[in-house]
């Protein structure tokens, strides 16, 4: 009985709490908040901007015109508005005179002479001229390329004059050899390179030649020669099978003012060289240059390909020259090649390179003489303005010496 009175007792004790918690909470609700003490800021400086109600008027402030404003001294260099401000054009080459240039490059000619000239001299300088001698001035000009044909001639001649005139003093042999080299290398030929504009456009010069003549280079020089004479010159770089190959001819050409038309690596040949006599056509230049490939990626032939590229270039108007570029040191390999072009392409001229690196001087006489067509140019080094035309008179005077 007592334990259910405590617990009675315990339970309205806890009913009575939790009442009086409940009535405190509703007072606290309906008593109104206490006022807090506003907090007073300074106004805002003029510097610093403000939006809405609390924004500061505008004040009034002094202004200045666009001229009386000092603008601050640039740091940097302007930037310049067109990009041939970037890089200066290069300075363009001013190419050596051509007239008299073999004449000033006669020395090339140095191992030439001293097989072909100074050997022929010596053995026709002795006293007694036998059979043995004259066999060994056949051994000498066979020796140095001339040809078993042109070299049968001019030891008949020789003999004949010799035995006839008594000559034998080495002023008189001189002038007799010269006279007599002269007249096997053909004085009489024509050897200018045609390449004056006409009535139908610019002369169209196609290069033709196998890989390693140095075809490319040639081409560059021949627009030197050009440029120096006077003529406005458009490259055509047709050589697309080998790398590197319109790289070289563009930097030949940007050294005198050339312009060069070139195309994709590997493209068709034909159409480049067709673009480049229209663009010499567009630009009224005197000469167009086209360099052609030497050899080809692709199942056409070379030669096959070569011919195309002669028809193509013919729906402009003719063709004026057909050079074939032959290096002088392959010797009897030299004509080999020279009968393959010839069967395809009408050969004009030739242009003989690396003549000072070989004694076979004779060459001249061979190609001519195969061909039928003159030596229209010689190569005679590596340096830019080392192509020259070929000059009989001068050519035999380098070889024989003073």
């Amino acid at each position: 009985m007592e334990y259910v009175i405590l617990a009675v007792v315990i339970a309205v004790i806890a009913i009575g709490a939790i009442a009086g918690l409940v009535v405190s909470g509703r007072r606290r609700q309906q008593l109104p908040p206490k006022s807090q003490a506003p907090v007073i800021t300074a106004p805002p400086t003029p510097q610093e901007p403000q939006v809405g109600e609390e924004a500061a008027p505008p004040t009034e402030e002094p202004r200045r015109t666009v001229e009386e404003v000092e603008l601050p001294e640039a740091e940097a260099e302007a930037v310049p508005e067109t990009a041939a401000e970037v890089e200066e054009a290069p300075a363009l080459e001013v190419p050596e005179p051509t007239a008299g240039r073999l004449v000033r490059l006669r020395s090339r000619l140095s191992r030439s002479q001293n097989s072909l000239g100074k050997g022929l001299l010596s053995l026709l300088s002795r006293e007694h001229l036998d059979e043995d001698t004259w066999e060994e001035v056949e051994e000498t000009l066979l020796t140095a390329d001339v040809g078993v044909t042109p070299t049968q001639e001019l030891v008949e001649r020789l003999r004949t004059r010799v035995k006839v005139l008594g000559t034998r003093t080495p002023d008189e042999l001189r002038g007799l050899l010269r006279e007599e080299l002269v007249e096997l290398i053909g004085k009489d030929a024509d050897r200018t390179v045609h390449s004056t504009k006409h009535q139908a456009g610019p002369a169209v010069v196609l290069v033709v030649g196998v890989n390693g003549v140095g075809k490319t280079t040639t081409t560059g020089k021949l627009a030197r020669v050009l440029v120096a004479d006077g003529r406005k010159v458009v490259l055509g770089a047709a050589d697309t099978f080998r790398a590197a190959a319109a790289d070289q001819l563009q930097t030949w050409g940007e050294r005198v003012g050339a312009r060069t038309v070139r195309g994709p690596e590997g493209g068709d040949p034909a159409s480049i060289a067709f673009d480049a006599v229209k663009e010499g056509i567009a630009e009224g230049a005197d000469t167009v240059l086209v360099d052609t490939a030497g050899r080809l990626h692709t199942k056409t032939g070379l030669m096959d390909e070569l011919g195309k590229v002669k028809r193509v270039v013919e729906k402009h108007g003719p063709v004026d020259e057909v050079l074939l570029v032959l290096d002088a040191t392959t010797g009897q390999n030299g004509l080999v090649q020279a009968r393959v072009f010839a069967e395809v392409v009408d050969i004009t001229g030739i242009v003989l390179t690396k003549l000072d690196g070989t004694a076979k001087g004779g060459i001249v006489v061979a190609v001519q003489r195969e061909l039928g067509v003159p030596v229209k140019l010689i190569g005679l080094g590596e340096g830019a303005d080392d192509l020259a035309p070929f000059e009989p008179g001068a050519f035999v005077d380098a070889l024989i010496g003073d």
